[in-house]
């Protein structure tokens, strides 16, 4: 029992002298609690959307002012045809179409029933179900203003979802998996490593060397890039096999992207061992700072547009976010360089100024 005892107070006092594992064990829930409460909306706001309106009327004037003034929908304009709606919905401009047939108050007029047409981006199956509901209230409510008019005309949904028509939950969650796993293996796997060497007290001798420090930091995450990307032909690979998610864009595309996402990653593990001592503490700070806000920040799981304006903007600086983007855009849209180069121009400059500012941050603190 005095063993057993011992054993307890040894370890105890092990631990209240790690002092960064035990803050970040007393933070971890409370940022858990937080991202969970904020981020967890099933709610959609500020959906991107645009109407249709070939021949322009009283009622239909009406309507696109109930969609400029509902809080759910951001009115991006109305058109005139559909030519443009597909370069619209591959690009991630609009999430929703309405599309509105022509003499629409005359028919409402005479009590005949109208028929629109509503498109929905349901690359986010769940999100699209939202989204479809939100517009069939809004165009249910419209129509009800006008039943003193006509009380015995109505309003049909002639609804298409686009890119995800069978609403198949895969097609959301098997394309992020490849950043969850990207996530693992680049950043949590290279802090873990660097923070182990640096604990043993190894690392320190490899600066002896002719090679410098940066080459060292280098040669250390070299080969977490290619299992990372190894990681990620493997999940391409079961997500068509098994899952037949589509690929309808270019492989080089997401190749290309793969290869700043897991950079990114990189740069985010050498950060996180600069500063953790142990590796312990390295794992504890990859979970709670890499691991929770890919999964709730990054639209994986929770839609973007529900979250607070707070975390929305907090989303913007993880690479997650801008990759998630990307992986889904080509594997579901079939987006190309022309639909995706902003998302990829933000990917590559936070790849390089973190892995540069990790690197340059380990080569002060080693020597």
């Amino acid at each position: 029992m005095s063993a057993f005892r011992g054993l307890v107070r040894k370890e105890t006092l092990h631990l209240l002298r790690d002092r960064q594992t035990l803050a970040i064990l007393f933070l971890l829930p409370v940022v858990s609690v937080l991202l969970f409460g904020f981020a967890v909306r099933t709610d959609v706001r500020a959906i991107p959307i645009v109407v249709v309106d070939v021949a322009p009327d009283a009622a239909t004037r009406a309507l696109i002012a109930r969609f400029a003034q509902s809080e759910q929908f951001q009115l991006h304009g109305t058109l005139r045809s559909e030519a443009t709606l597909d370069a619209l919905f591959q690009a991630g401009t609009v999430r929703q179409a309405i599309v509105l047939p022509t003499e629409t108050d005359r028919r409402l007029v005479r009590g005949e029933r109208v028929v629109v047409g509503l498109i929905t981006d349901a690359s986010d199956p769940n999100t699209g179900r939202v989204m479809e509901g939100y517009a069939g209230a809004l165009l249910r409510r419209w129509h009800a203003e006008r039943a003193g008019v006509a009380p015995s005309g109505g309003v049909s949904l002639l609804t298409r979802m686009r890119f995800n028509p069978t609403l198949e939950s895969v097609n959301l969650f098997v394309p992020g998996l490849i950043a969850l796993i990207l996530t693992i293996v680049a950043a949590m796997m290279t802090a873990i490593s660097i923070t182990r060497e640096k604990e043993r007290g190894t690392m320190e001798l490899l600066l002896v060397s002719p090679l410098r420090p940066s080459a060292v930091v280098l040669g250390k995450v070299a080969p977490y890039v290619v299992l990372g990307m190894a990681n990620m032909l493997t999940v391409l690979l079961a997500a068509r096999g098994v899952f037949g998610v589509p690929m309808r864009g270019h492989p080089l595309v997401l190749l290309g992207a793969s290869l700043l996402y897991v950079i990114a990653s990189l740069g985010l593990g050498i950060l996180i061992s600069t500063k953790a001592e142990t590796e312990r503490t390295a794992i504890m700070a990859a979970l709670a700072g890499l691991l929770l806000p890919t999964l709730m920040l990054s639209g994986f799981i929770f839609p973007l547009e529900a979250m607070p304006r707070p975390l929305w903007a907090i989303s913007h600086l993880i690479p997650a976010r801008w990759f998630l983007t990307i992986v889904r855009g080509v594997m579901v849209k079939g987006a190309g360089l022309a639909d995706l180069w902003r998302e990829l121009a933000i990917l590559a400059a936070m790849s390089v100024a973190l892995l540069g500012i990790g690197i340059r941050r380990l080569a002060i603190r080693l020597p």
